[in-house]
């Protein structure tokens, strides 16, 4: 079956996978997982009981974490390349990535997409005034950040789309999800940059449908 990826849509790990394979070229069958809570199966697979893994038939490996597999795949499909070259950009990128998968992920998951979406998918009531208190009291410095670190590049790592542009953006995607919206006028560079991203092929074919599944909670 070649590359099996196996997780939730909405999750911005499973995005950041998928946008990536796509980034590649590569084929892949996606295998829809609910870890709340996890199948006994999928434990056995992913230790941390979380999303996504990765099943390579050619290998037989399974990865789990969206890090891992996007340096697998680099490595086993190096082009086109995702990570730069040069030591300095490269250690740059996985900064960035590093950034987003865990401060930028932990306020907008935790803070906003949880609260409103994840509330919704388990038949709970969307409490949009603690995604209201995120935005307003824990997101702006790293919209600050972010609006500075783009400027006015169209790439964040020498002006090269890359890990880096990916991991950002499959955060934004949940933080759109949720209904709010970026202040165009407070971080500007952010929201030329965010957008054009999400126009990408990879993100926009994502996007679309996830946004079917959203229309659906009546957000």
């Amino acid at each position: 079956m070649g590359l099996i990826v196996y997780g939730a849509s909405l999750s911005p790990f499973v995005r950041k996978t998928r946008v990536f394979l796509a980034e590649k070229g590569l084929a892949y069958t996606l295998e829809q997982v609910n870890i709340f809570p996890p199948p006994d199966w999928f434990k056995e697979i992913s230790p941390l009981g979380r999303i996504p893994v990765l099943k390579d038939d050619a290998t037989g490996a399974t990865l789990p974490d969206s890090s891992v597999i996007c340096a697998y795949l680099e490595k086993t499909n190096p082009t086109p390349a995702l990570y730069p070259a040069k030591p300095l950009s490269y250690a740059r990128a996985l900064w960035l990535e590093e950034y987003a998968d865990s401060e930028l992920a932990g306020n907008i998951g935790m803070g906003m997409f949880r609260p409103v979406v994840v509330n919704k998918l388990m038949g709970k009531e969307s409490d949009r005034a603690a995604a209201e208190k995120t935005l307003t009291e824990k997101l702006p410095r790293y919209f600050d950040y972010l609006n500075k670190e783009i400027g006015a590049k169209e790439y964040l790592v020498d002006d090269t789309f890359s890990i880096a542009d990916i991991a950002v953006a499959t955060q934004f995607a949940n933080f759109n999800h949720t209904g709010f919206k970026l202040d165009a006028g407070a971080y500007p560079n952010l929201d030329r940059y965010v957008k054009a991203i999400h126009a990408r092929p990879s993100f926009a074919a994502c996007i679309a449908e996830e946004s079917k599944m959203i229309s659906k909670l009546g957000l």
